[in-house]
């Protein structure tokens, strides 16, 4: 059994909320999300889908604020996917490669171009992009 995902929601509101989840599906229009790992019987928060900008999946859920993240891509490095740009509504944007977009499709996952990232995947909601485009 795979244990839970440790996760950053963003809302499009800009709300932000930090835990785990077990059950999130990019199919479901729902999912929840626990303080801890082990949740015991407690289900935990309910987030839905509609309210979302994007589910960041983490390596640590302090990140580091100083750390420049890198937006280019390496000449050379080998890479899977598209190579895309993301703007999203308030501003912010993320490069990396894509191997399932689709604009007809409520969302859709990013792997950063940062290896160093503390994101390992991203997945994207596309009421909260703004553009995308392919680099």
């Amino acid at each position: 059994m795979i244990g839970p995902a440790k996760i950053v929601v963003r809302h499009v509101d800009g709300t932000i909320l930090k835990g785990y989840s077990q059950d999130f599906s990019p199919t479901a229009h729902q999912f929840h999300i626990r303080r801890d790992a082990v949740g015991g019987t407690d289900p935990g928060q309910r987030v839905m889908m509609r309210d979302l900008k994007a589910i960041f999946f983490v390596r640590d859920f302090a990140g580091n604020g100083d750390y420049d993240e890198r937006k280019e891509f390496v000449i050379g490095k080998p890479h899977s996917g598209r190579k895309m740009e993301v703007t999203f509504t308030d501003g912010e944007v993320l490069v990396g490669t894509t191997t399932g977009y689709d604009n007809e499709r409520p969302g859709f996952f990013l792997f950063p171009v940062d290896d160093k990232s503390n994101n390992t995947r991203v997945y994207i909601l596309q009421a909260g992009v703004r553009k995308v485009k392919f680099i």
